[in-house]
């Protein structure tokens, strides 16, 4: 099946711009074209474009500046540099420029369809992506809601850490939403004009990390026909995201390391080291020092990685937000599906309250969509699963003590405990995470009665 696209030919040459535009409008594709960059950046203005063909040597501005200005505009449009009198220093300064491919005149007709398919195949690999994550991110937007004390800290600590220059890594239970920090972190920073890139390390298999993370040259390997960038240089300017970084092989721990200390990297099967400016945040599930003690995770990278520890917080520890939560999911679920405004009854928002939730945030959107679908306007206790009707909560709810002052305390007590033992029982590390000076969270700890246990 041929990828059809519109092509944009920038090129100071009449016969290259009539022979290519002969190619491409051959095999379907829709072509523009100019004679010099400025008039090409014109046509960007108006037109929608898929991919530029852009000669090196124009009158006025150069190809290589053309180039940088492009990327300014759109930083996934593939740009192929062509050129009969390039030199091989042009070749690496168009590629660490962004250039997604570099043909050399005369041009080979079967060069040029090849190149421009893999750009349009590239360019709809990159729209779906965004579609994928913006709906994952309307999907799970509420979990950064909430007015618990613990939700109200973390803010503020994002907050905080957001316009430094300071790696962060993120702990925290599956379906907290560790996404949602690494994103508001990015989206606060003066990053956040540039890309976020997102890499969950544990779905790419070991022998593909590398490649994905660094990129390849043409013929590394079998199968890489085409050099291709990796996360790192597309998150050249912005963030880039290592969710799950804990399930990361030890190779590609040592390497990520080496871009972490160096600022460069090199491509699976390169020679020359590629200069990226990229700021990391981690985030992962697993007590990361516990690997380090097993030989499972590089120390020195766990603390390249650890400056600033955010913690996202378990739904059980802020059970205040759960009818909040649940109403946010209730109306944009409805909105989604195009259904008419849907009410929770009160005992429905207790019992949602006092499920332990072990999917967190996400198994309670997840929930929360099964009720508008199956259930009438009114959502009842009878329209609840059986285990979120019956499931008992492992942790003490607000009828198992006299007061409200005693619920909370008991609250306050039990997410002290999880912060410290996610932090080794480090009491500085722990009252940083929490937002509370050192001496504050002693004098908690005593008032609650909480000291480590032995081992």
């Amino acid at each position: 099946m041929i990828d059809r696209g519109t092509i944009l030919v920038i090129d100071d040459e009449t016969n290259i711009r009539r022979t290519l535009r002969l190619v491409l409008e051959g095999e379907g594709f829709e072509v523009h074209d100019a004679d010099s960059a400025e008039k090409g950046l014109d046509v960007l203005g108006r037109e929608t474009v898929d991919a530029v063909l852009l000669d090196v040597m124009l009158p006025g501005m150069d190809g290589l500046r053309a180039l940088r200005a492009i990327l300014a505009r759109d930083r996934d449009l593939p740009v192929v540099m062509i050129s009969g009198h390039a030199t091989i220093q042009d070749a690496v300064e168009a590629t660490r420029s962004g250039a997604f491919d570099f043909l050399e005149k005369p041009l080979s007709r079967e060069r040029v369809l090849v190149t421009v398919r893999n750009c349009l195949r590239e360019r709809r690999r990159a729209g779906e992506l965004r579609d994928l994550e913006a709906r994952a991110n309307r999907a799970f937007a509420g979990g950064l809601l909430g007015d618990t004390p613990v939700m109200a800290a973390l803010r503020a600590q994002i907050a905080k850490v957001a316009p430094t220059k300071a790696r962060v890594l993120i702990t925290g239970e599956s379906g907290t939403g560790k996404e949602l920090v690494a994103r508001a972190v990015h989206e606060q920073s003066d990053r956040a004009t540039g890309p976020f890139v997102k890499v969950n390390c544990a779905a790419i298999p070991d022998e593909l990390i590398e490649s994905t993370l660094f990129g390849h040259e043409r013929g590394a390997f079998t199968g890489a026909g085409e050099r291709r960038r990796g996360q790192f240089e597309l998150a050249d300017g912005g963030t880039l995201f290592l969710d799950e970084i804990g399930d990361m092989s030890l190779a590609a721990q040592a390497k990520v390391l080496r871009v972490l200390q160096t600022g460069e990297l090199t491509r699976v099967g390169g020679e020359r080291p590629v200069k990226v400016d990229v700021r990391v945040v981690a985030a992962t599930n697993k007590d990361l020092q516990a690997a380090c003690a097993r030989g499972e995770f590089r120390e020195d990278l766990f603390f390249r990685l650890n400056v600033v520890p955010l913690c996202s917080p378990p739904l059980r520890a802020r059970r205040d937000d759960i009818a909040r939560l649940a109403s946010h999911f209730l109306d944009q679920v409805c909105d989604e599906n195009g259904f008419r405004r849907k009410r929770f009854e009160p005992d429905v928002i207790d019992a949602l309250r006092a499920h332990p939730w072990p999917g967190n945030v996400r198994e309670l959107r997840n929930i929360v969509e099964r009720l508008v679908i199956l259930s009438g306007d009114v959502i009842g206790p009878d329209d609840l699963p059986p285990d979120v009707l019956t499931a008992p909560t492992t942790e003490h709810t607000s009828d198992e003590h006299g007061t409200l002052h005693d619920y909370q305390r008991a609250a306050e007590r039990q997410f002290i405990e999880t912060r410290l033992r996610e932090n080794g029982w480090n009491v500085s590390r722990t009252a940083e995470s929490l937002g509370i000076e050192r001496t504050n969270l002693h004098k908690k700890m005593k008032a609650l009665g909480i000291r480590r246990l032995p081992a």
